[in-house]
């Protein structure tokens, strides 16, 4: 539970930032945007830092699939684009990929 927790935490955190700069500069957003938004996304970097699995890459291959599932519901939720069949066929994808790499047992 604690390690989606942490990748949930650092989705929002990447995107939630990239967001904040987006706005800054494609959206004509104050300054403080685009500041707000770097701050958040240098927070973002130590984030998977506390995972408990010792692979750096492993942990951020599976942390990209939460990013994928997390985009399309930030997208759908806070932008208003509708995410389609392939959308959620594509996210479903991702979930089974990264639980695959971070709980089969390996010897």
């Amino acid at each position: 539970m604690n390690t989606i927790m942490l990748f949930v935490v650092a989705g929002l955190a990447e995107i939630g930032g990239g967001y904040l700069v987006w706005l800054w500069l494609r959206e004509s957003k104050p300054f403080w945007f685009g500041i707000l938004g770097g701050i958040i996304l240098v927070i973002y970097g130590i984030i998977p830092t506390l995972q408990k699995f010792p692979n750096f890459g492993r942990v951020y291959a599976a942390y990209g699939g939460v990013f994928i599932f997390l985009a399309v519901l930030w997208g759908w939720l806070i932008d208003k684009k509708v995410p389609d069949r392939w959308d959620w066929i594509g996210t479903v994808i991702c979930l089974v990929g990264i639980s695959i790499m971070l709980w089969v047992p390996r010897h």
